[in-house]
């Protein structure tokens, strides 16, 4: 085999070797479904993605005092029988370096339900997976104050995915408010 043939022995392991260390902090702990069911137990889903202008965006970013990342807001309605029994979001935010997926269930009247970590992917601060801490949102409606430090309580060692989950459930109350409230 030729020198260019044999090359690609090394480069494979080489690009495995820098790949490998990212996804090694990657934790799924809830498909969609699975938190889904976890929020509202035997329910139905409706899907209802929520295509966001700019202008509600930056409406949404300036109530709750924290930025969206996505154009679209995956929502969907949650049913039981012939009721609407709720909202539920699927959102992403920023931990320190990476991306937190979780997911929020709201009551009709837009009171959190329950939140729940999806993906996890940095390599400290998976604490806030923790059921006492996600426990302090539950019964918080739109309008509230949540703050991390005040109402919502710090994780040492987990600052940044604390403050940015605490900062995209207060978006996700400000989206629900603003767009959903009295439908």
């Amino acid at each position: 085999m030729d020198r260019a043939g044999s090359s690609w022995f090394y480069v494979i392991p080489a690009a495995v070797a820098l790949v490998a260390p990212a996804e090694a902090g990657a934790t799924v702990y809830l498909t969609i479904a699975q938190a889904q069911q976890a929020l509202f137990p035997g329910a139905q889903f409706v899907d209802h993605p929520l295509a966001l202008s700019d202008a509600q965006r930056k409406a949404i970013a300036k109530a709750a005092g924290a930025p969206g990342y996505d154009k679209v807001q995956r929502a969907w309605e949650v049913r039981s029988g012939n009721r609407r029994a709720g909202w539920f979001f699927v959102d992403r935010v920023i931990g320190k370096h990476e991306f937190i997926t979780y997911a929020v269930g709201l009551s009709p009247d837009g009171t959190v339900r329950g939140i729940e970590i999806l993906d996890y992917r940095e390599t400290y601060g998976g604490e806030i997976r923790n059921p006492k801490w996600r426990q302090q949102f539950v019964g918080k409606r739109p309008g509230a104050a949540l703050k991390l430090d005040s109402d919502i309580r710090n994780i040492s060692g987990a600052t940044l995915s604390s403050r940015h989950v605490t900062d995209g459930v207060r978006r996700l109350l400000a989206t629900y408010s603003m767009l959903l409230a009295g439908q």
